[in-house]
């Protein structure tokens, strides 16, 4: 059972892109927040200690980068989604947990830090 439990983490990426509802958000763009857990297993690389036993954190930095600054989507659930498939298509994960937060959210009159989505994807 070993490795059931090991995850890659990148935590509080942030890039620039043009997703959103408002014409504004696609137009102006904005600053999104990602972190993703990308479970495998962390066994073999751990004690090898070599590189190509394991995820290579800019390759996987490199996936996330190109679809939050790629094609808008309308809403995060999509991009999320979307990022989703990405590391699962790209990479030898076993799943994946996405979240992505949206730091200026476009409610008038509201004092709120972010707005954000989180999911969890399987090879399943």
């Amino acid at each position: 059972m070993m490795g059931l439990r090991d995850k890659i983490i990148l935590e509080g990426m942030s890039f620039y892109g043009y997703h959103g509802v408002d014409s504004a958000e696609r137009e102006m763009g904005q600053r999104f927040e990602v972190d993703v857990e990308a479970y495998c297993d962390l066994a073999g690389p751990s004690r090898s200690g070599k590189l190509q036993d394991t995820i290579d954190y800019v390759e996987l930095f490199s996936a996330v980068k190109s679809v939050v600054e790629g094609p808008p989507h309308t809403l995060l659930e999509t991009l999320a989604e979307t990022l989703a498939a990405s590391i699962l298509d790209g990479f030898a994960v076993t799943a994946v947990r996405i979240r992505v937060r949206k730091p200026n959210v476009p409610i008038p009159n509201a004092s709120i830090r972010s707005a954000g989505v989180e999911l969890y994807r399987n090879r399943n």
